[in-house]
Order: C-alpha cells, then sequence, then structure tokens
C-alpha cells in the first residue's frame, strides 16, 4: 500500500483526491490530513480513511476537533508546526493542496524531508520557486505537478530529453469572459466571475481564471517545473478544455494530452506514479466533440497574462510581489471593494513600486508578501473605496 498525506483534504483538489484514494482503497494508506478551518469535514475524512494524524490550522478550533475525532483513534493537532509535522509523515507521497502562501511553509517541510510532493500549490511555485527547486534537488524530493496543465506537460514529456524541447504550450479555456467586450468585462461582477464554464473550482481561482492571472501563474510555474525560459513557453485559448496542454520538439512533432476537464485525471496520474490507475472521469467521444478550436490570448482585454510574464522575466521578487498583489486584489473584488479590471491595475502598480532582489529564505519570502499586501491594501482604501 501507498502512504499519503494530503494537506488542504477539504478543498477541491483535496476532496477528489480523497474520492480517487476510497475508490482504491486497497491501494492507499492515509497517514495524515489537513484543513484550514472546516472541521467537520476533517473529522469525517479522517474517520472514513483512517487516517492516523488529522491536523486544523486554526488552533482555537483544536478541542473541536478532538471531540469530532473522539474514539477514533485519530490523533488531533492545530497550528503551523502541527502542518509541517503533518508534511514530514513517513509517507511515500504528500498532496500539496492547500491554497495560496498559507501552503508555502508544509510543502517546503516535505520538500526538505526528501518527499514525493504532489504540488497542487501553485503559489509555492510563484513565490519561492528557486527555493524550492533548489531544496528539492539538495534533498533528492521529486516533485509531481498536479496542475492539469503542468501535468499534461509531464505526461508529454516521459522519455523525451530536455535538450529536445523547442516549447511548451499551456492551455487556457479563456475563462467566462472570453468573448466579451471590454466594457462588460469592466462591469462584471462577483457572481459572473466565479462561474468558469467548464471547471468546478474555488471562488479565487475561479477569479484568477477569469482574468487569465492564472494561467499567468502557470507559466511562471512551468519555468520552474520544467527549466525553460519564458522564450519557450506559450500560451494558447483553448475553450474546450479538452487539450490540456502541448510540446513541440526541435523536429516539429507535436504532442499534445488529451482528456476530460476532470481534476481526478491529473490526480490520479500522480497518485499513481510511475503506474496508472482507474478514475470515473467521463471518456472522450473526440467525434462528438467534433472540432478542437484554439485561439491567441487578448493581452488588451486580459493584461494579468502579461503581467505575469513581465514578472517572470524580470526575476528577483516580482513573482513573488506578483501573486501577494493579486491575492489581495481578488479578494477585494469578492468583496465587492474592486472593480474587475483593477485586479490587473493594482497588481500592475505594486510591481512597478516594489522592486527587490529574489528571496533568500522561505522568511524572506513572507517578509515580502506582508509588505506588498499591506500596500496593496493601502492603495484600496485610499483610492478604491
Amino acid at each position: 500500500m501507498k502512504k499519503i498525506s494530503i494537506l488542504g483534504a477539504t478543498g477541491s483538489i483535496g476532496k477528489s483526491t480523497l474520492d480517487l484514494i476510497e475508490r482504491s482503497h486497497e491501494a492507499f494508506e492515509v497517514v495524515a490530513l489537513t484543513a484550514s478551518v472546516n472541521v467537520e469535514a476533517l473529522a469525517d475524512a479522517a474517520r472514513r480513511t483512517k487516517a492516523k494524524l488529522a491536523v486544523i490550522a486554526d488552533e482555537g478550533r483544536l478541542e473541536q476537533l478532538r471531540n469530532a475525532l473522539s474514539g477514533s483513534g485519530c490523533e488531533a493537532a492545530a497550528g503551523e508546526a502541527a502542518l509541517i509535522e503533518a508534511a514530514s509523515q513517513e509517507t511515500d507521497l504528500v498532496m500539496a493542496a492547500i491554497v495560496g502562501c498559507a501552503g508555502l511553509k508544509p510543502t517546503m517541510a516535505a520538500v526538505e524531508a526528501g518527499k514525493t510532493v504532489a504540488l497542487a500549490n501553485k503559489e509555492a511555485l510563484v513565490t519561492a520557486g528557486e527555493l524550492m527547486t533548489a531544496a528539492a534537488q539538495r534533498h533528492g524530493a521529486t516533485l509531481l505537478p498536479v496542475d492539469s496543465e503542468h501535468n499534461a506537460i509531464f505526461q508529454c514529456l516521459a522519455g523525451s530529453n530536455e535538450r529536445d524541447i523547442s516549447r511548451i504550450i499551456l492551455t487556457a479555456s479563456g475563462g467566462p469572459f472570453r468573448t466579451a467586450s471590454a466594457e462588460a468585462i469592466r462591469s462584471a461582477t462577483p457572481a459572473q466571475a466565479v462561474a468558469h464554464p467548464k471547471w468546478k473550482m474555488g471562488a479565487k481561482i475561479s477569479v484568477d481564471s477569469a482574468t487569465l492571472m492564472n494561467k499567468g501563474l502557470e507559466l511562471i510555474e512551468a519555468h520552474y517545473l520544467f527549466g525553460l525560459p519564458s522564450s519557450q513557453i506559450d500560451v494558447l485559448i483553448h475553450p474546450q478544455s479538452i487539450v490540456h496542454s502541448l510540446v513541440e520538439f526541435l523536429d516539429g512533432s507535436v504532442l499534445a494530452q488529451l482528456g476530460s476537464p476532470d481534476m481526478r485525471i491529473p490526480i490520479a496520474y500522480a497518485l499513481a506514479w510511475p503506474e496508472r490507475m482507474e478514475t470515473p472521469a467521463e471518456r472522450l467521444d473526440l467525434a462528438a466533440i467534433a472540432r478542437l478550436e484554439f485561439e491567441a490570448p487578448d493581452l488588451d482585454r486580459f493584461p494579468a497574462l502579461r503581467l505575469a510574464r513581465e514578472a517572470l522575466e524580470a526575476g528577483g521578487s516580482a513573482p513573488t510581489v506578483l501573486n501577494s498583489a493579486n491575492e489581495v486584489a481578488v479578494v477585494s473584488f469578492l468583496e465587492g471593494r474592486v472593480q474587475f479590471t483593477e485586479i490587473a491595475a493594482l497588481v500592475e502598480k505594486e510591481l512597478n513600486a516594489n522592486r527587490r532582489p529574489p528571496p533568500s529564505s522561505i522568511e524572506e519570502v513572507f517578509e515580502i508578501d506582508s509588505d506588498v499586501r499591506q500596500s496593496v491594501r493601502d492603495v484600496i482604501r485610499e483610492h478604491c473605496s
């Protein structure tokens, strides 16, 4: 049996991971599960999977978690130190699915413990890519991408020589505003922005998909995962979300990974790697689909993608600044404090104002993150309220 820990077990990726594990319960042993604040869902998952350890990030909910797990034999813990302990347990695989910078320290702990890490937390590489990839090499950890696009590239590259790669092409659905006018985009509401046409995701990542910032973050993530410069990473809009990404080789060959828009497919590839496992995902009927459409991204209507590429090429702390500023701007949009188009404007303003060398430690990443968040909040309070 493969021993698994899931960091972020109550989010969308965590739930899909649990679904697959419970369908193949004879193949997996759950060691540790973590959640941010959802005690009930965490305790329920721990009981169903007979997990050894359950950790709630909010220390004030520890007693509630203990009560919920009473008689189960599962140990309850809380707080940052406990999250790091969960990430460092004796396991074969750690699913790193904590959203945002909150997942950075536990993910790094798993890497420093030399684990195989299924990486669903893109912010870890965006904010601390150089630190994390260096730590993985130093400690013998393996990073397996879970994002559907990077997982697709990982599959396409199997057995290939990196020197033979001409470019990689990330696909994007285009989000709910792909065909919307500039005026419609400017007046977009949070409800419209989170109504993704293909994927079922949380509010933050859905807004990122609507602005194309999600694809920008993935562009930066691809740079660190596959060691390619910005010039060898392209983005194509593909509204059907069937082709999840492509790899073009020096001889002109192009390999693509196709599948239904179901995150259980890339999650399963990471769980079973280097083998494969069955999933309940809908099988493709290409005759019914009939045609696949592609188009270039519109960087005028969706400047967030441009900003992400500029941040990657600028280097230093720019990717960290980009991510932190975007997280605050997106939350403010969801709260109704800023307009949809002001998300990218706030990020660009902060990128222009905040230029520093690359962070030399995780602590410095959090310092930059804290400074940027406060700066963006100040701008919103002064000009957007």
